[in-house]
């Protein structure tokens, strides 16, 4: 079969389907595989290159490693690893335990990170960690933080006591502070696109016995696509998988018509019905040509560290935003699915019709139900 006789199931497929009985070819159904395949690899490489992802150091492969590991930290305070610790995609299962007797200050540091670009304007400009204070119960007069540049005599700090007094005692506060021009350089030499350590510190104003725990410590604020991050191997991973539906689907559909056909005592040859059910589904590949035009023409979606990081309840708003923002494009690809739903129907029908001499109300009824039944089985296997 040649290419014009690929293209005819769309403009005269009941033409197409007589030719496909008197002359049955597998080459136009390999036809639109490859074209399936091309067109999915197109699909995959447009939504992946316009989906933003906030990167994160470290990053989420590597979960929060920083906060992990009690031997990365040096303290005044006894320093061990809990279980008590958040819950997310970009979370471990510990958290550092920072515990002191009779202090009245109580320092935590982190050595050896990076170097970490904070500098504008491409560099990491948002620092998020999470605190529990268990003791005391008096919030500490004064909260500060340090970012080391190179030496220890080269830092920014930060006084944010202000942002912590809003927190609760015996509970996870999350602060995200942003690397800006409000925090104090120490020297000329303390440099943004250098940031090798981090130090936090506590002060009260009398003798308290101290239980502090540390946990997701993240520099993020820069947005990467999809694609650089997962590379070309994914979009050709995704191209794949598709394939390997696509011939689920054939195989499945193609069996379910001839069986209903069977049933429904049509003269159903399984070559034929094989091979013309490989023609219509090029109803696929339409399909992902239009996901192609309109990811292309109206996709953007940013997605950022609240919502990819995994903890329940937040990024809520943040979630919602990348739905308005992706709400035009999901509309187009729903009706744009029932449409195939019901095209891919109608060929259907059609193949019972013109290759097997059933009538139309026996062809749309086996149709309809070896399609819908196709597509539960590839919902319960490929999700």
């Amino acid at each position: 079969m040649k290419i014009p006789n690929v293209l005819e199931i769309i403009y005269a497929p009941g033409k197409a389907f007589k030719k496909i009985t008197e002359s049955p070819s597998y080459v136009g159904p390999l036809l639109i595989i490859v074209a399936l395949v091309i067109a999915n690899m197109g699909f995959a490489y447009v939504a992946m290159s316009k989906t933003m992802l906030e990167a994160t150091v470290p990053n989420g492969q590597l979960q929060d490693e920083w906060t992990q590991n009690s031997t990365l930290w040096t303290s005044n305070a006894l320093i061990s690893e809990s279980n008590d610790s958040i819950v997310g995609t970009y979370y471990g299962n510990a958290s550092i335990a920072f515990s002191m007797s009779n202090a009245t200050q109580v320092w935590m540091q982190l050595s050896n990170i990076g170097p970490v670009n904070c500098s504008s304007p491409d560099g990491y400009d948002q620092l998020s960690f999470r605190l529990k204070q268990i003791n005391p119960q008096e919030k500490p007069q004064n909260a500060s933080i340090y970012l080391f540049s190179t030496t220890a005599s080269d830092y920014f700090y930060f006084d944010f006591t202000q942002d912590y007094s809003n927190s609760t005692i015996n509970s996870w506060y999350n602060l995200t502070l942003p690397l800006n021009s409000e925090w104090s350089p120490s020297n000329a030499n303390a440099d943004w696109n250098n940031i090798t350590g981090f130090k936090l510190v506590f002060d009260w104003a009398s003798n308290s016995t101290v239980n502090m725990l540390v946990d997701g410590l993240f520099f993020h604020g820069v947005f990467h696509s999809w694609l650089d991050s997962a590379g070309v191997a994914y979009v050709l991973s995704f191209s794949f998988q598709s394939l390997f539906q696509f011939v689920i689907t054939w195989v499945l559909l193609s069996a379910l018509l001839f069986l209903l056909g069977r049933a429904f005592g049509g003269k159903v040859v399984w070559r034929v019905i094989l091979i013309a059910v490989g023609f219509i589904l090029i109803t696929i590949v339409v399909q992902a040509v239009v996901n192609i035009v309109s990811y292309a023409a109206l996709f953007q979606a940013k997605y950022p560290f609240a919502v990819i990081g995994g903890v329940a309840g937040e990024g809520t708003a943040e979630y919602n935003s990348v739905l308005d923002q992706t709400a035009l494009v999901r509309s187009i690809g729903t009706i744009t699915q029932l449409i195939i739903y019901a095209w891919t129907i109608l060929l259907g029908a059609m193949i019972l019709h013109y290759t097997a001499g059933m009538t139309w109300l026996k062809s749309i009824i086996a149709s309809v139900a070896a399609y819908l039944i196709t597509i539960l089985v590839s919902s319960f296997l490929f999700g």
